[in-house]
C-alpha cells in the first residue's frame, strides 16, 4: 500500500508538466500577431514609370519597392496587367523585388503581409500605373473598374445606376460608352455620357454584363473587364 502511495504523486507531477507544457505550447500559438497592410512605395499611383532598365523595345525591368509591414515574416507581391487581365504572384521575404514587364502598358500592383504562422494576412492597398513605352504625346486611360453594382451581385427589377471609376496619366478622359446585354461579352451600347455613371432599366429574372469603354481628348481609349450582376 505504500508503494502505491509513493507512486501516484510521481503521476502527478508528470501530469502537471504535460499541462503546463501543453498549455505553454497553445499560448506560443495564440502569440502570433496579425501583420500590418504594407505601405507602397514605387511605382508611385497614377503616374507613369520611367525608372525601369530597358531591356529590349518591348520590356523593362522595374523595382517595385513597399514598407516593412508589422508582424510580416514575408509578402506577396501582386501585379496585374490591366489590357489585358493577367495577374502574376511573388513570394518574397524582401521588401523589394525586380520584375521584368512590358513597356507602353498600364498595370495595378497591390502587396500582401503575411504572418510566420502563414495564416493571418493583411492586403495593401491597390495602385495603378503607366510602365513607359516610346515617347508618347499621350496616354491612353486606365481601364474603368465597377464601383455600384459590384460584379456579382443580385438586385430587384427596375432602375439601376451603373457606376465605375477611373484615371487618366494626362488627365483628358473625354466620354464613357456603356455596353450592357443578357450575352456575354455584351455588345449592346446604351449610352455615352461624359459623368461616371448612367441610369437604366433591368429585368427580373436575367443576368447582365456590362462594360465601359474609356475614351480621351486625344481619342486614345481603354476597355474595362465584363462585370456582371443578376436580377432577382
Amino acid at each position: 500500500m505504500n508503494r502505491f502511495k509513493k507512486i501516484i504523486p510521481v503521476y502527478l507531477i508528470l501530469l502537471v508538466i504535460v499541462w503546463s507544457c501543453s498549455d505553454d505550447d497553445d499560448m506560443a500559438v495564440n502569440d502570433v500577431e496579425s501583420p500590418a497592410a504594407a505601405l507602397l512605395i514605387f511605382p508611385e499611383n497614377n503616374t507613369v514609370c520611367n525608372e525601369g532598365i530597358v531591356v529590349s523595345e518591348t520590356e523593362t525591368d522595374v523595382l517595385f519597392q513597399w514598407e516593412e509591414a508589422e508582424n510580416a515574416s514575408s509578402y506577396i507581391l501582386k501585379i496585374t496587367n490591366l489590357n489585358d487581365g493577367t495577374s502574376r504572384d511573388i513570394s518574397t521575404l524582401s521588401t523589394e523585388f525586380t520584375i521584368r514587364i512590358l513597356r507602353g502598358t498600364p498595370y495595378s500592383w497591390s502587396v500582401q503581409s503575411l504572418a510566420a504562422d502563414g495564416n493571418e494576412s493583411a492586403e495593401s492597398v491597390v495602385w495603378n500605373f503607366y510602365n513607359a513605352g516610346l515617347p508618347v504625346e499621350s496616354h491612353a486611360p486606365f481601364p474603368a473598374t465597377a464601383v455600384n453594382p459590384q460584379s456579382g451581385s443580385n438586385l430587384e427589377e427596375g432602375s439601376v445606376v451603373l457606376e465605375w471609376q477611373t484615371s487618366d496619366i494626362d488627365n483628358d478622359i473625354s466620354s464613357y460608352t456603356v455596353i450592357l446585354d443578357t450575352t456575354n461579352p455584351p455588345i449592346m451600347e446604351i449610352g455615352n455620357t461624359s459623368s461616371s455613371n448612367l441610369e437604366t432599366t433591368v429585368t427580373s429574372g436575367l443576368v447582365y454584363y456590362w462594360q465601359i469603354i474609356t475614351t480621351d481628348e486625344a481619342g486614345n481609349n481603354s476597355t474595362s473587364q465584363v462585370f456582371q450582376f443578376v436580377v432577382n
